[in-house]
């Protein structure tokens, strides 16, 4: 029994507990908080360094075998996903003892976050396809609750759009499994995998993997149905936004590649070409919806739309370069999204406003937010030497190798125009004068006249994000090689099946 594989999701879940018995001391959340993500994050490391040295980690719950038990697995691509859960976590609970308003923390904002982390790594832990929907559902209770906190007018408006599309891929989840496990009599992954390749209904098959594909694309916003995201990413506090933007929709990206590397084999010309046009689909909706809007936060919601398109690509080739890029692309983009999110707060703090007519002047003043905004900006439109530029190179030298010359096309004017967004937010907010319409106290925070003491707790996240961006561009050998590890068992499904349920398996 190895239990590292187990502590990723029960600490969150522990913290969450504590921190709502210490509902009356808010002081008391805040540095649970902040220690809970850090124990989370070194957790998470410790199981990585396992899976890394020791081959895909398996605990069955109560010893009860599979596939009769509950089981948690960690490959390489759950390991890394969990590794990211924590470094998010942390860097967001840093932020947020600064920037969540103490209303929020009064009504649940710390037991809430836990609990929203317990869901995402259980997520990713999971073996078993119907722990898989619960864990979804635990994610969509916290995130739906963090999104109302306030009760403000444009929060409840996009929180219903938020839990309605949600609720809707739910349903179709959950009405997948039933149907999968009246085909084939189990719930654990692995042996579904085994299963229902001696399922003798090719049409019922192929029809369960498009329910599974249009479920998980929902919730990873891909197109059509995306417009939940950039109705909602956009209202609650900026910590919470960022949480989002870098966790949420990459738990659909990787039930996707779970699924369509495990079980939905058969029929890879037809489910994997419709998944290639649905990325190119997403990547141009995406990115023509951020350049039409001047609100940050709602560029940087659309631009999580079209990034969404690279990472599917990725699994739509599915070739090993293009899962290599895929993999590599999920890694940089999290951590990359999260910090233009946490550099808009920073801009919100000194200037009180995220609209870009109504911003300026940052450079000029503060010029070190500035390089910090630089950096994920350019590595989010993939110039080199930054992270972007290697995980878009990545899958689009894969589409080249495979001739889908559409979808690259898509990729390279996607990557351009998301440079043109962040030169005009670079333009708007950093470049230009301070507007003559600010007022005076945002104009002394601006300036530093007026001394902001919790501002280096905005900083010293996005510092850390920014340092780790550089990192990944200039020695990206570290995680390539993670990347590449983890394609190669998503292209051997036998490496997880046996891990599961035993040598031998098939």
């Amino acid at each position: 029994m190895m239990p590292q594989v187990a502590i990723p999701v029960l600490l969150p879940l522990l913290m969450g507990a504590i921190s709502l018995a210490l509902h009356r001391h808010v002081a008391a959340q805040r540095w649970l908080g902040v220690i809970g993500t850090g124990a989370l994050l070194a957790s998470t490391l410790w199981l990585l360094h396992t899976v890394w040295h020791e081959g895909v980690v398996v605990m069955h719950m109560g010893d009860w075998e599979a596939p009769f038990g509950i089981t948690l697995v960690a490959d390489l691509l759950g390991a890394i996903m969990a590794v990211l859960t924590g470094i998010m976590g942390f860097a967001t609970a840093v932020y947020s003892t600064a920037t969540t308003p103490r209303g929020h923390e009064h009504f649940g904002h710390w037991p809430l976050l836990h609990l929203l982390l317990a869901g995402v790594a259980g997520a990713f832990l999971t073996g078993d396809i119907f722990n898989l929907y619960v864990w979804f559902e635990v994610m969509l209770l916290a995130s739906f609750a963090l999104l109302i906190l306030g009760g403000e007018r444009a929060q409840m408006e996009g929180a219903i759009k938020y839990v309605t599309l949600n609720l809707f891929s739910s349903m179709l989840f959950l009405s997948a499994v039933g149907i999968t496990y009246g085909l084939v009599g189990t719930l654990n992954m692995a042996d579904i995998a085994v299963k229902l390749a001696d399922v003798d209904q090719p049409g019922l098959v192929t029809v369960l993997a498009v329910m599974y594909m249009v479920s998980f694309g929902i919730k990873a916003a891909a197109f059509p149905l995306f417009f939940w995201l950039p109705a909602s990413y956009h209202t609650p506090p900026v910590a919470v936004s960022a949480l989002f933007a870098g966790l949420l929709t990459k738990v659909g990206v990787y039930a996707l590649y779970r699924v369509f590397t495990l079980i939905f084999t058969h029929e890879v010309d037809f489910t994997h070409e419709i998944l290639l046009w649905g990325a190119g689909l997403t990547m141009l909706t995406g990115v023509l919806g951020a350049a039409a809007q001047f609100e940050v936060r709602r560029i940087l919601s659309f631009h999580i739309i079209s990034q969404i398109g690279y990472m599917i690509m990725g699994l739509a080739l599915f070739t090993p370069l293009a899962l290599v890029g895929g993999v590599f692309y999920i890694a940089h983009h999290i951590i990359v999204k999260t910090n233009l999110f946490l550099v808009a707060g920073a801009a919100y703090r000194l200037l009180g406003s995220y609209e870009l007519r109504d911003l300026g002047g940052l450079y000029k003043h503060r010029p070190f937010l500035g390089f910090l905004f630089l950096v994920p900006a350019l590595s989010l439109a993939g110039l080199p030497p930054l992270s972007g530029f290697l995980a878009k190179f990545l899958v689009i030298r894969a589409g080249v190798e495979e001739a889908s010359w559409g979808i690259v096309f898509i990729a390279l004017l996607t990557g351009l125009l998301t440079l043109y967004s962040m030169i005009k937010i670079w333009g708007e907010a950093f470049w230009h004068g301070t507007p003559e319409h600010v007022p005076e106290r945002d104009v002394a925070a601006l300036t530093g006249a007026s001394p902001d003491r919790d501002l280096w707790k905005l900083y010293l996240p996005i510092v850390g994000l920014a340092a780790l961006t550089l990192f990944i561009g200039l020695y990206a050998q570290p995680l390539y090689e993670l990347a590449e590890a983890s394609a190669k068992q998503l292209l051997d499904p036998q490496i997880y099946i046996d891990a599961v349920l035993g040598e031998g398996s098939s």
